[in-house]
């Protein structure tokens, strides 16, 4: 497994039965593929679908929120952008799962300006991450060796102290109102190596290895 699968597939095993969950563009879209076969899980998509599918090669004109082909599964249904940021912003979305250039201690969020280049902005990023209900950053640990997990972001914030949950191909961290807490280490590494690359501070008490990595 490359480091996104990894990263997916941890994710895929924080989903419960009978969530609506949106995922966001770049890894978290690859969660989809994780999913146990016993979990019905839904995905809802801020371009307006409830049921939204993986992209099966079919001629359908039907893209997700990141502009990617994609489908939509039997019982799903097409909704205007007023209706499905409703969703959100009601507090109906169980679960989201974002991307980030830089997220903190604290769990705060950077993720819609990149220094030098020209972005078209949050999107719907800054609706979800204090619509639903629980949060998950999707990232690499590092940006080529650039620490990304800091005591506090240094780019402009899209959300203050919204995430729940950090997952990447090295550890799986959990924000609480203590601190950001070590959770789970990939085997490959020690914990001495993910504290090398991160300049938060990791609250460490029992530490297990990171589970859905085959």
């Amino acid at each position: 497994m490359d480091d996104k699968q990894i990263i997916a597939s941890r994710i895929a095993l924080e989903l419960n039965d009978g969530d609506l969950v949106n995922l966001g563009i770049g890894i978290p879209t690859l969660v989809a593929n994780y999913v146990p076969e016993d979990k019905k899980v839904i995905f809802q998509s801020e371009n307006g679908i409830i049921g939204l599918g993986p992209d099966k090669g079919e001629d359908n004109q039907i893209v997700n929120a990141g502009g990617m082909k994609a489908s939509i599964n039997r019982g799903g249904a097409f909704i205007d952008s007023a209706t499905s940021f409703t969703f959100i912003r009601g507090g109906h979305i169980d679960m989201t799962v974002l991307g980030a250039l830089e997220v903190d201690q604290e769990g705060s969020i950077a993720s819609w300006i990149i220094p030098g280049k020209l972005v078209p902005g949050m999107g719907g990023a800054m609706d979800l991450v204090t619509g639903a209900k629980k949060v998950i950053i999707a990232m690499r640990h590092t940006n080529r060796g650039e620490v990304k997990i800091l005591k506090k972001c240094r780019l402009p914030l899209t959300a203050y102290k919204q995430a729940n949950l950090i997952v990447t191909e090295m550890a799986v961290m959990r924000v609480e109102e203590d601190g950001l807490h070590l959770l789970e280490v990939n085997p490959q590494y020690s914990i001495e190596d993910v504290v090398k690359v991160t300049e938060a501070e990791l609250i460490i008490g029992e530490v297990l290895a990171m589970k859905g990595i085959e």
